[in-house]
């Protein structure tokens, strides 16, 4: 009789990394055991390394069954070996900044990193412009007796690797579940009625904020159903109004109508009682109206990047 395979998937999250990737579970007794936090032993694109299981074990999908195993589960001594790795590479840190100091490279050294397995010795920098750092290496290589492997990050990927608190008072997405980055736009702010200041819908990385993007779909489907500034509605009682603001998340629009025959007043109606025209054409000629102001405060963006890049060295 054939054995069925019960081979079991879970999910890993690598040291300094957000993202989540799959590995199999061998056919024992112990991976029926194994909870989230355990640390694992597994092989990535850049050598050994420790991992924390952060998901269950689960049953394969089709497309899952060409998976990498875990190793091994780790040990005590896997345990040790990974702290003292964390020491090296705070020791390693000084000692490189030293030699970008001695080779007056103009570039920042954000994380250092040893693979589990001591093969390699990844530092992570940052830089305005491409940096040559070939000498930079060969006398690295020659303190350290191992691969050395340096690699250029955004100030993104910067803040990932250092994490920190947003402006809501939590850890950054970044650093915590947000597995890749997305392009965010100034439109995006506009689109949520946000203060059009890049330094106030801007991240710690500098950059607009991330979670721009989680509420962007919701706020395009809500804008759909509601009228432009200016645009012309009939209320329910029968006039002919023109709009003077939205509230996108309660659904009400205040429009200024003639009740008498000089006499004009704000009312506040749900948009669902008002009737006009859904098209988007006389909106889409509003917006191209603001594309200056769009492409403007796209420069200003652009300048405060640089100006927060420069006072952040140390």
């Amino acid at each position: 009789m054939r054995k069925e395979n019960t081979a079991k998937v879970i999910g890993v999250k690598i040291e300094n990394n957000s993202k989540i990737y799959l590995y199999l579970l061998p056919n024992d007794n112990a991976a029926t055991s194994v909870v989230r936090g355990q640390k694992v032993i597994v092989e990535t694109p850049r050598g050994v390394e420790i991992a924390t299981v952060m998901t269950t074990p689960r049953e394969p999908k089709q497309d899952q069954q060409d998976l990498k195993p875990i190793i091994r589960f780790a040990t005590p001594e896997d345990l040790k070996r990974d702290e003292e790795n964390r020491q090296k590479e705070q020791k390693a840190a000084i000692i490189c900044k030293e030699k970008i100091q001695k080779h007056n490279l103009d570039m920042k050294l954000v994380r250092t990193e040893y693979t589990f397995d001591n093969n390699k010795l990844l530092f992570y920098f940052t830089a305005e412009g491409r940096v040559d750092f070939r000498e930079l290496v060969k006398d690295l290589a020659s303190v350290f007796r191992t691969r050395i492997e340096l690699r250029q990050i955004g100030v993104r990927d910067e803040c990932r690797m250092r994490s920190g608190i947003g402006v809501c008072g939590r850890e950054l997405c970044c650093s915590t579940f947000l597995q890749d980055f997305v392009s965010v736009s100034i439109k995006m702010a506009k689109d949520q009625a946000l203060p059009l200041n890049p330094l106030k819908i801007s991240g710690v990385c500098g950059r607009l904020m991330c979670c721009l993007k989680n509420e962007q779909e919701t706020y395009e489907y809500l804008n759909s159903r509601l009228p432009s500034i200016s645009d012309v509605v009939l209320t329910p009682e029968g006039y002919k109004g023109e709009v003077k603001s939205v509230s996108v998340l309660r659904g009400l629009v205040q429009v200024i109508v003639l009740a008498d025959k000089d006499t004009k007043e704000v009312r506040e109606y749900p948009v669902d009682q008002l009737k006009f025209n859904h098209t988007k054409k006389k909106r889409d000629r509003k917006n191209e109206d603001q594309d200056a102001e769009i492409k403007k405060l796209e420069e200003i963006e652009k300048m405060e990047r640089k100006t927060l890049y420069e006072d952040r060295k140390d």
